[in-house]
């Protein structure tokens, strides 16, 4: 009789280790993730379904993400057909209400994602607000960074840009044809708490 309680101890504890361990493999894959604002989880890469995938990285208090809204809007509007369009919001302030708001008071009408454990951020590899980030339709990131060349530095533009990188990635992940710069530096404000 005293093996048999033993037995059915050891069996107990052997139990309550596989779910504590579970419950922790659960929780860190539930931190791991972005959000839809009603708080599902997103994988825009992989919800794609062989369109191209565009991330653009924006924050609510950063003046040169507001100032890009329109160019954003025309560039999603132009390749609504080829590809798919997330404004991504890696601030862990910002909450749905008040990304909601700002989506109302830019005119969005894309769907928006919060990455507050900056899973997205690391996948695009991303710093600034506002960057972009570009995956072929096989899920492949080929070009990530700014999305032209109208800001000089923060608080200097040009009156028009000259250069147009985000066009011309979301170009070569369409025809497939390789790109001249997959990475160029955005200007902005830098995304805080990246490690």
């Amino acid at each position: 009789m005293g093996k048999g309680r033993a037995a059915l101890q050891g069996g107990k504890f052997l139990a309550g280790v596989f779910f504590a361990c579970l419950l922790c493999v659960t929780l860190a894959q539930g931190q791991q993730t972005a959000f839809d604002l009603d708080g599902k989880v997103a994988d825009p890469v992989a919800r794609a379904s062989a369109k191209v995938v565009v991330l653009v990285f924006l924050r609510e208090d950063c003046p040169v993400s507001s100032r890009y809204a329109p160019a954003i809007q025309q560039i999603s509007a132009r390749y609504e057909n080829d590809a798919s369009f997330f404004l991504v919001y890696p601030d862990k302030a910002e909450s749905p209400r008040t990304i909601r708001k700002y989506l109302a008071d830019y005119g969005y009408h894309l769907p928006a994602l919060r990455d507050p454990q900056h899973v997205l951020v690391k996948h695009a590899q991303v710093e600034i607000t506002p960057e972009a980030a570009v995956f072929n339709r096989e899920g492949k990131l080929i070009y990530h960074g700014r999305i032209d060349n109208w800001y000089v530095e923060f608080g200097r533009s040009r009156p028009a840009p000259t250069t147009h990188e985000l066009s011309d990635a979301i170009e070569a992940a369409i025809s497939g044809k390789p790109l001249a710069d997959s990475a160029v530096k955005g200007v902005g404000c830098y995304i805080s708490d990246l490690d």
